[in-house]
């Protein structure tokens, strides 16, 4: 805790090593006030540009490669191999990295907060007040979000039998306090405490971003591909955090509260394709902004090298097997056939091209860097169904779960399913739709399954790294949960001995 306090100044862009008795002009000391709109502006860049940081990282494509829908070849070199091959321990460095990150993101928003609290208190413009309330509410999203990564990843599934047992939620805080002394430092709550203080902010956020939107009379905020927080995303996220802890009417509620706006309609089959590509679809809730100038990581760049015949990470054939080929919309957008290298024997083998590359994000031939999409209506059809098959409701599940599939796949003839085979097809349909997006490792955890990865591609299985490509984890598994970084524990007097179980 102490190294991510004190420098969550520097992270921010706040400091200045020019002349030590006077600040440039226009930067941020990190000691006096916002003089205004112009300094909240910057600094709510800087929370959207964390974002776009967070999404477009290993946050989201590790969770994938640890679980069973990818294997590692010999090109791999050491990239991800920890997570790969399971052997993720308290003293990896990759998702320690990720830990350390989503704390100093959350301590960064809390400083904006203070300081948006003294400049509100100072302005007396009540236009200006009116965005000052739209920036606080955007933050508060955020810390959300960046709270609901750490309790997805870095806590125990959450149950009602362990909902108040100490030590299995997120460290809270909110006050923004660098300091070396240890005692301040702030231990991990309940996951019920954690769950409070999360929905708190995303109610709050929630009502500021109504009360802009009611103010902005040409709603800019709310439309598809949205760069900015609005209260439809706002809702997705209460709409996944339900999920998560199985508040089925609330996931379901939420999620179609932004399916019946009519705003984000499903991508047609003939576009799907180009939203990967481009990063343009009517599904699409946020999209935080990027362009040559404001790029952030390479979410292709996890499986596919920019040289044409090498990969890092090839889809199994259990995986490929999942969908209705060349019908089905979505395997002609995520997977193309390429002949790979192993040192003059070729493989001809089908690799995940799900983020090929933005032709317009390009600096150079080989970039491969998509926006990221951060919430699309798709999620959210998936959320209901799930949620109506749990609330014993099957003839909602299956409208959601064909609306879903009339939309992907070619002359696709609606069904109806009941009892296990529902919930079968809409896990698997969950599945194909969000391959690569962060949602594998925590679905397979919610649902109590196991973990297997195997059957390989043939073409390309003599040249896989053999320590990944048998490896399982049981139901329930501790595995299924990141480990709290062995380092925080020793820096954190207040977090000792608050590991996660198993490790």
């Amino acid at each position: 805790m102490k190294k991510i306090l004190l420098s969550l100044l520097l992270a921010a862009g706040l400091l200045s090593s020019c002349d030590m008795q006077k600040d440039p002009v226009g930067t941020l000391n990190g000691k006096e006030p916002f003089a205004g709109m112009t300094d909240a502006s910057r600094y709510r860049n800087v929370i959207y540009a964390n974002i776009r940081s967070v999404t477009t990282s290993g946050y989201f494509t590790d969770p994938e490669i640890q679980m069973d829908m990818f294997q590692a070849t010999n090109q791999i070199g050491n990239r991800g191999l920890v997570y790969a091959s399971g052997d993720i321990l308290p003293t990896s460095g990759e998702p320690a990295a990720y830990f350390s990150g989503l704390l100093l993101n959350v301590g960064s928003i809390n400083y904006f907060l203070e300081k948006m609290k003294q400049l509100i208190s100072m302005t007396e413009d009540e236009d200006e007040l009116v965005e000052y309330r739209r920036f606080v509410a955007e933050a508060k999203f955020t810390r959300a979000f960046f709270n609901v990564l750490l309790f997805d990843r870095y806590c125990p599934l959450y149950t009602a039998e362990t909902a108040d047992a100490p030590a299995l939620g997120i460290p809270i805080f909110e006050t923004y306090n660098p300091t070396s002394d240890r005692t301040t430092y702030v231990g991990r709550s309940t996951q019920n405490e954690s769950l409070a203080f999360i929905k708190k902010d995303l109610d709050e956020a929630l009502a500021g971003l109504l009360e802009w939107e009611a103010i902005d009379r040409n709603s800019a905020s709310i439309v598809s591909m949205s760069p900015y927080v609005n209260s439809n995303v706002v809702k997705a996220l209460q709409a996944r955090l339900a999920l998560l802890i199985g508040d089925y009417a609330t996931a379901r509620d939420k999620a179609n509260e932004v399916i019946n706006t009519g705003k984000y309609a499903l991508a047609t089959y003939a576009a799907y394709a180009r939203m990967w590509s481009e990063d343009n679809g009517t599904e699409i809730i946020f999209r935080p902004f990027m362009s040559t100038n404001e790029l952030s990581g390479s979410l292709g760049s996890r499986w596919l090298s920019p040289y044409s015949d090498e990969a890092d990470y090839v889809p199994t054939q259990t995986c490929l097997n999942l969908y209705q080929r060349r019908s089905d919309a979505r395997y002609n957008a995520f997977f193309e056939t390429r002949d790979l290298n192993f040192e003059g024997e070729i493989a001809s083998t089908l690799v995940f091209n799900k983020f090929p590359g933005n032709p317009s994000l390009k600096v150079y031939a080989d970039d491969m860097y998509n926006m990221p999409k951060v919430f699309r209506t798709s999620e959210l059809y998936l959320i209901v169904a799930e949620s109506e098959y749990e609330l014993k409701n099957e003839t909602e599940a299956n409208k959601a779960l064909n609306a879903l599939r009339t939309a992907r796949i070619r002359k696709y003839s609606v069904e109806t399913y009941t009892g296990s085979r529902l919930i079968e097809e809409i896990r698997t349909e969950r599945a194909k739709e969000l391959i690569g997006e962060g949602f594998r490792m925590s679905d397979l955890r919610r649902w109590h399954l196991a973990m297997s990865r195997s059957n390989p591609q043939a073409d390309v299985a003599p040249y896989l790294w053999q320590s990944t490509v048998n490896v399982s984890y049981f139901a329930d598994s501790h595995k299924f949960t990141w480990p709290i970084p062995q380092s925080e524990l020793q820096v954190n007097p207040q977090m000792a001995g608050q590991q996660n179980p198993g490790y």
